[in-house]
């Protein structure tokens, strides 16, 4: 991909990124999975520190209990960061419990999902129970294999002005929002390409991108993106 946007943000400082997972899933619907991404943003962030990838791993339940199309999924998943040198601020490792419901209707599919943060987001100082609710649907044009693809999601960050010890720090509430559209191309054995336009109304003081110095720039603003996908 030629960007890695997580909930809307660069991961990856605009700059392309290799990504790369697995997952098995038993019949009777409980699954484990790995993902992986090269990363850039805990090492700008944090002088020293090299952190150039982010490990997640997950597992749950999925199972068609409404109807064919209609999967439940109810699941945990642990974001690692491996890293060296001395970070800044909290550790980035973040656990969460997710809900979801897909659905399926004709040429429209797409899923609904809630993901709840059992622990500090990201290293957000006190934002243990942030909440991620979304939506994507994606639309099957029937023309020359194009899917429309089209997404939002609300980034709500508990504990916000953070207090740290008796202070408390300046910065305004910063959950945000976050979208995107696009188009998916299918090539056929599991060859898709895909385009989309992301973009966020994240508040530009806090989530920024860069080497802590006159480069930084906001890590939220719009965006092409751009991937190329393989599943075997």
């Amino acid at each position: 991909t030629n960007d890695y946007r997580y909930r809307g943000i660069t991961q990856t400082n605009y700059l392309p990124a290799i990504q790369g997972g697995f997952d098995y899933a038993h019949e009777s619907g409980f699954y484990i999975g790995n993902w992986n991404s090269t990363i850039s943003w805990i090492g700008d962030q944090n002088p020293g520190v090299t952190a150039p990838i982010e490990m997640d791993f997950y597992g749950g339940f999925k199972k068609e209990l409404i109807g064919k199309g209609f999967a439940s999924d109810l699941g945990v998943l642990q974001y690692y960061y491996p890293s060296k040198g001395m970070l800044t601020s909290l550790s980035p490792n973040t656990t969460e419990l997710y809900v979801a419901q897909n659905f399926t209707f004709g040429p429209v599919s797409g899923f609904v999902k809630f993901s709840y943060a059992l622990t500090t987001l990201f290293g957000v100082p006190n934002s243990k129970g942030s909440y991620y609710p979304d939506l994507t649907v994606n639309y099957d044009t029937g023309v020359w294999g194009l899917t429309a693809n089209g997404h939002i999601g609300y980034q709500y960050i508990a504990g916000q002005p953070a207090t740290v010890g008796s202070a408390v720090q300046s910065e305004p509430n910063i959950s945000y929002t976050d979208w995107k559209l696009g188009l998916t191309k299918d090539f056929g054995e599991g060859l898709s390409l895909s385009a989309s336009y992301v973009s966020t109304n994240a508040n530009r003081s806090w989530f920024m991108t860069g080497s802590n110095g006159a480069n930084n720039t906001w890590a939220g603003r719009g965006g092409a993106v751009v991937a190329l996908t393989k599943t075997f």
